[in-house]
């Protein structure tokens, strides 16, 4: 879902800046959106990138079959074709399982694709429904939200954890949460589900928060609370794979504890994020071609939300940084003081540096704001550099960008701020 949902927030982010038109000096009588056309949009880019990988596939000479396969022991795999016949047995020293992985789902709860969906049903809808709850605020729902929103659906975001995007850092969290608020959606946060059921041409849902219990209803329910790895009809049990809360256990190489066994991406658990499976992919081969590779570090990886604001950050969170036992500096800077910031009218956010003040070492960087998912790289690389921060900030920044806040954010861990 990674392309096609950006596409469709691509449109939604268009949206928005049409509703706002005037205040860029444009005028619109009867502005319509055709939201066939949107979802087709999307299809369409999703299928291009898909022949792109299939072209690959065929310039790097990899024979692609078209099935279903079985692990029968270590070293093999029974292949069925997509019509179910036997297809044949394929043996391989090294095998690779990156079977991805699907929606988590309710315990109890029904999903027809219709009223109850995932996300995968979310990508298709031929037209926005009048009123959306959606199940779990991380990143999935929070872009969703932000979405349907967009195109004039009533929101209502439950979350079972204090606030959304609980694996962010809360202080980032929180101005999302409160932004969100202000544009319209309802949040419900601190907030679990005792039931959901359909209830005629309604979808009603039992919460229950510190204060009692409420029902809430909508016309659709979309389930984000997770993904959980393919890992069923695999033959893993059968050969000795080790399993654990429904996802391989894999070593910093990927290897399994079968050896010849590897397993990559959304059926090693979280974090399930599709930059982090192809680097898995990686370090996977290269360790089977017997090439060099540090490993898998997971304490250094990007993770995004590309709802408006967006919503970027690598490495530790504040808490994080403070529950290790670290010495921290913590330096910020708001988007209402970056220059280009406010000529492209986003100035909403803030740029968040957290720094060992014994080293001074980053430890952890976020930001909500304007490009958040692009400027993100920049920490990324300091982090894997060890940079310290006056390599950050004797780094020339070009003016007006909004990377200058980045620079900024930094030179205010110790009071060196200049432009605030």
């Amino acid at each position: 879902g990674c392309i096609p949902t950006k596409a469709l927030l691509k449109s939604a982010e268009q949206m928005a800046f049409l509703n706002e038109a005037s205040k860029w000096g444009f005028g619109f009588e009867k502005l319509k959106f055709d939201f066939t056309n949107i979802i087709q949009r999307s299809r369409s880019i999703a299928e291009e990138n898909s022949r792109g990988v299939d072209f690959l596939m065929k310039k790097n000479k990899v024979s692609v079959i078209r099935g279903t396969g079985t692990l029968t022991d270590p070293t093999t795999v029974a292949v069925n074709d997509i019509k179910g016949r036997e297809f044949g047995r394929l043996t391989a020293k090294h095998i690779i399982i990156a079977t991805g992985g699907h929606a988590r789902m309710i315990p109890g709860v029904k999903f027809d694709g219709k009223r109850i969906i995932t996300s995968k049903e979310a990508l298709l809808l031929k037209k926005p429904p009048r009123s959306m709850m959606i199940i779990g605020a991380g990143s999935i729902g929070v872009e969703f939200g932000y979405l349907y929103h967009t195109f004039g659906t009533d929101i209502k975001l439950v979350e079972m954890m204090p606030h959304i995007l609980p694996a962010a850092d809360s202080e980032i969290s929180k101005t999302l949460q409160r932004i969100l608020k202000k544009k319209g959606i309802t949040i419900f946060s601190g907030t679990r589900v005792e039931s959901i059921k359909k209830v005629k041409t309604k979808v009603t849902a039992k919460l229950s928060d510190r204060k009692g219990s409420k029902n809430i209803s909508a016309d659709c329910c979309l389930v984000a609370i997770g993904v959980q790895g393919n890992i069923a009809g695999l033959g893993l049990e059968e050969i000795g794979v080790k399993l654990e809360n429904s996802a391989i256990t894999t070593d910093k190489f990927m290897r399994t504890n079968v050896a010849g066994i590897y397993a990559i991406g959304d059926v090693t658990g979280e974090p399930c994020l599709a930059h982090i499976a192809s680097h898995e992919g990686i370090v996977c081969v290269d360790k089977i071609a017997g090439k060099k590779t540090p490993g898998m570090n997971y304490s250094n990886f990007p993770a995004c939300t590309y709802c408006k604001p967006q919503v970027a950050g690598v490495g530790m969170t504040e808490r994080q940084a403070e529950d290790k036992g670290y010495d921290i500096r913590v330096g910020k800077y708001p988007f209402t003081a970056n220059g280009k910031a406010r000529a492209i009218g986003e100035t909403e956010g803030f740029v968040k540096v957290i720094f060992d003040s014994q080293y001074r070492e980053l430890l952890g960087a976020h930001i909500i704001g304007p490009q958040a998912t692009e400027l993100i790289a920049e920490f990324g690389l300091a982090k894997t550099l060890e940079c310290n921060d006056e390599e950050i900030t004797h780094t020339i920044h070009a003016h007006p960008t909004l990377s200058e806040a980045m620079m900024e954010a930094t030179l205010n861990v110790f009071q060196e701020a200049i432009h605030i």
